[in-house]
């Protein structure tokens, strides 16, 4: 079975929409504060949530391979979070809105730091200028890769420096707004007799659309579950 990416023809944004999520609340300023997603990574409580794997259809049966991104919130007047648009030239996922990440590499130690180095490579994020927070759920992808994302407060002094190699594109998008399920659209697509299900979640800057959709959107929706979870009132966070 093929990506949905190498399917001929295949446009995602005609996908037809099953729906979005109206009924589930959108995340209060407060809880969208540095101070509160600070302490939702502290909490033991919370952090055993991005245990469990998430799971997209699998569509190759290959071993996986590990991967990491970086979830970069930058600490704004509100929060923002970093997103590149994949050269137009890649032989994989070109042209998709992407999260800073790639590959695990030998020499990389941990998830975090595949995270900082490949965003370092791809958008010239100084690793000095972030502070890691915490992980969300790995992300087991159709196409057999197993992503773990990484959340980090960035400053908001840092200089993109986007790799043309890599990167067409860098933007912000406010947290506010991808934290609103409202936003997060339910698309199918029917191919070859197999209906496959994915998450999009349109976002328009200025007069631009910026489309983002498939394992970007699922690991946003990921980090809206993290955040949406009622935590016991100890912690000292809004309850749901």
């Amino acid at each position: 079975m093929l990506p949905l990416s190498k399917i001929p023809h295949f446009d995602p944004l005609k996908a037809p929409i099953l729906g979005v999520d109206h009924h589930l609340r959108a995340l209060s300023s407060k809880e969208l504060s540095v101070e509160s997603i600070r302490a939702r990574f502290l909490s033991p409580e919370a952090c055993a949530l991005t245990l469990t794997e998430n799971h997209e259809q699998r569509i190759q049966d290959k071993p996986l391979k590990a991967a990491a991104v970086l979830l970069g919130l930058v600490e704004r007047a509100e929060l923002t979070v970093i997103l590149t648009q994949r050269a137009q030239h890649l032989s994989t996922h070109s042209g998709q809105i992407a999260f800073p990440g790639g590959k695990v590499d030998p020499e990389d130690l941990t998830a975090e730091a595949t995270a900082l180095r490949e965003a370092h490579e791809e958008v010239g994020l100084a690793p000095n200028l972030v502070t890691v927070l915490g992980r969300l759920n790995p992300l087991v992808t159709g196409t057999a890769f197993r992503i773990t994302p990484v959340v980090a407060l960035v400053s908001p002094q840092h200089v993109i420096s986007a790799n043309a190699s890599e990167v067409d594109q860098v933007f912000e998008v406010p947290l506010s707004f991808l934290m609103n399920p409202a936003h997060h659209q339910r698309r199918q697509t029917l191919h070859e007799g197999q209906v496959r299900e994915w998450y999009a979640m349109p976002y328009m800057q200025g007069e631009q659309e910026r489309f983002i959709w498939g394992a970007t959107a699922n690991m946003i929706r990921s980090f809206y579950a993290f955040l949406a979870h009622p935590l016991p009132q100890h912690e000292g966070l809004p309850l749901r």
